[in-house]
């Protein structure tokens, strides 16, 4: 090419890439920027989810999700009907080695829950009574009015597992589950935290739950085991150490 076209070409200085960061993730960013400046200490409150979304200009689900998955990552600690507390700084070394840990430990809690649950909903599908059905039913009204006030729908999630366990009548395999009860716990948490979650599981939870409702071993099997992988799908999986300024560790 000519030296004279090369001279003309526009230039293309002015633009940057795109930030492809999800809209919690740089919220995230923000937060952390704020205990920076702010010098909060570990163990001191930071403004409410509602002051948060006011100042930020920014939906309370999407602060909600942010903060859970800074929570996540061991750095703020919700505290339901209290408040949001710094749990640890976000260069605290430890932190992010015992978060480290926990993300290589992830994938095995996920491997057992796929094994587990898969089999307690079929045996459920095979054994279940009306009690048993219904007792689903009211985990997952439990969850969708929870989900509809704008909440997470933790609690109906844990009761309608629960409920699968019972229904399934396998003392041994209930024993594996409630040894599991913690890390499942914090699996539940961080999957309802992912955007758009709460409103997938619920359909999930449904289908697991029509399949048991139709005595259908196999397709109770089937849903049960597309849930579990799309819980599978958690920000801790994806994480790299958000640091402030809004670079990332890898």
């Amino acid at each position: 090419m000519p030296a004279s076209q090369r001279a003309s070409r526009p230039s293309t200085e002015a633009l940057r890439a795109p930030d492809r960061r999800r809209l919690y993730e740089q919220l995230a960013v923000q937060l952390l920027d704020y205990v920076e400046v702010t010098g909060l200490g570990v163990g001191d409150r930071l403004p409410s989810e509602r002051d948060l979304a006011e100042a930020l200009q920014v939906s309370r689900a999407s602060v909600r999700q942010a903060t859970i998955a800074l929570e996540v990552r061991g750095t703020l600690e919700v505290r339901h009907g209290d408040g949001i507390y710094l749990r640890s700084l976000p260069n605290d070394s430890g932190r992010l080695m015992e978060l480290t840990t926990k993300r290589h430990r992830l994938p095995a809690i996920l491997e057992a829950r796929e094994a587990l649950e898969t089999q307690l909903a079929a045996l459920a599908a095979a054994r279940r009574t009306e009690a048993d059905i219904a007792a689903m039913d009211r985990a997952l009204d439990i969850m969708a009015a929870d989900i509809d006030a704008d909440g997470l729908g933790e609690e109906g999630d844990r009761l309608f597992h629960g409920a699968v366990t019972h229904a399934a009548y396998s003392p041994l395999l209930a024993d594996f589950m409630a040894g599991l009860a913690v890390p499942i716990s914090e699996t539940r948490r961080s999957s309802l935290g992912e955007p758009g979650r709460p409103h997938r599981s619920l359909q999930a939870h449904r289908r697991i739950l029509e399949a048991i409702r139709r005595g259908d071993m196999p397709g109770a099997r089937r849903a049960m085991r597309r849930h579990v992988n799309m819980v599978a799908d958690i920000g801790l999986l994806r994480w790299s150490a958000i640091q402030p300024g809004g670079q990332d560790s890898t």
